[in-house]
């Protein structure tokens, strides 16, 4: 708002000491800089409101509703939270957007953090996103804002996962064996290796609960997201899984699990007389747990089977007594006479 001919409002009804003209909204509100107590702001908003409808009538009638109109403006702008962090950037403010317990940060505050984009550029970059459906990355590919890399990058902050450059990695072949072209084309991803008890699969996006479960059945252990480009994964299905290079294995590969760990250690037979007095002590322990586990089985097998066995034998047993004639009739066949009984 320009100052008035004859008066300067800022000074005379709000107490601002001279310097520009219009203040910013701080200044204006009578407030510390980059404020973000929101009750405070609202508190000192309606005092210097009250303040300035004193002279909503009479000769600066004018110049008190402008000045009303623009501390509704600055106490609005700084009250709604996105407005707020756009206006503090312009302010010079630096903003970090991360989630305190995530870590997470939206991808076009990373970018604007960078100097990738401005201010201008982002509503650009979420006007044309939410035009056209397509994702915030690849608007910014798409408007040349930024390249394939960096949009990437940004997007890893923004759910939270780690990029990787796949020209740095060198994949596991059993890994790559034990998932089909067919699931890496369709998702759009590429199995890595074992990374302690999970499989580190580059994603091109966020993975699917669809895409977890297949690992998960596949390798009997859950995977371990990190984001990549979509061009350095399809280069990368290209160059493992070029056609002929790879026979895809019958048996999916497994990964951890305490069954899997016994049957191992179980299956590594080594001489009595070759091993030291622990190994002698494990495989005690471990005959123990066999011959625990098959008596749990038995015991099953006679609660389940043989219970069941006894059942039918005991029906069969009643039909067998219980018959009917040509009429339908139900008579019991007659039982055998003791030799008490002749007596």
């Amino acid at each position: 708002m320009a100052a008035a001919a004859k008066i300067d409002v800022y000074k005379e009804w709000l107490g601002i000491p001279e310097g520009p003209r219009p203040p910013d909204h701080y200044a204006l509100l009578r407030l510390p800089q980059f404020e973000d107590d929101v009750a405070k702001i609202q508190k000192n908003y309606k005092k210097l409101n009250a303040a300035v409808r004193k002279y909503a009538t009479g000769k600066y009638a004018a110049e008190s509703q402008e000045l009303l109109n623009e501390l509704a403006r600055a106490m609005l702008c700084l009250t709604d939270a996105e407005r707020k962090v756009e206006y503090d950037r312009e302010q010079g403010r630096e903003i970090d957007d991360r989630d305190a317990t995530t870590g997470r940060r939206p991808m076009t505050s990373y970018l604007q953090a960078e100097g990738v984009l401005t201010s201008a550029q982002v509503n650009e970059v979420k006007s044309h996103a939410e035009r056209t459906g397509l994702s915030q990355r690849d608007t910014v590919v798409q408007l040349k804002l930024a390249d394939q890399e960096t949009a990437t990058r940004a997007y890893a902050s923004e759910i939270g996962l780690a990029y990787i450059d796949l020209a740095d990695m060198i994949p596991d072949e059993n890994v790559l064996d034990s998932v089909p072209k067919s699931v890496v084309r369709r998702y759009t991803c590429l199995p890595l290796f074992v990374d302690g008890e999970r499989v580190l699969v580059a994603c091109s996006t966020e993975p699917s609960m669809e895409l977890e479960e297949e690992f998960r059945l596949r390798f009997g252990a859950a995977m371990r997201p990190v984001l990549a480009t979509p061009k350095a994964i399809k280069e990368g299905i290209d160059q493992y899984y070029a056609q002929g290079l790879r026979k895809e294995k019958a048996v999916p590969m497994k990964v951890g699990g305490a069954a899997s760990k016994l049957m191992d250690k179980v299956a590594q037979k080594k001489p009595v007389s070759q091993m030291t007095d622990e190994e002698k002590e494990e495989r005690s322990k471990l005959g123990i747990v066999l011959c625990s586990m098959t008596f749990v089985v038995l015991a099953n097998l006679d609660a389940w089977v043989l219970h069941d066995l006894v059942s039918i034998c005991r029906t069969f047993a009643s039909v067998d007594s219980t018959c009917r004639n040509a009429n339908g009739r139900r008579f019991i066949r007659p039982q055998k006479k003791t030799a008490t009984s002749s007596k």
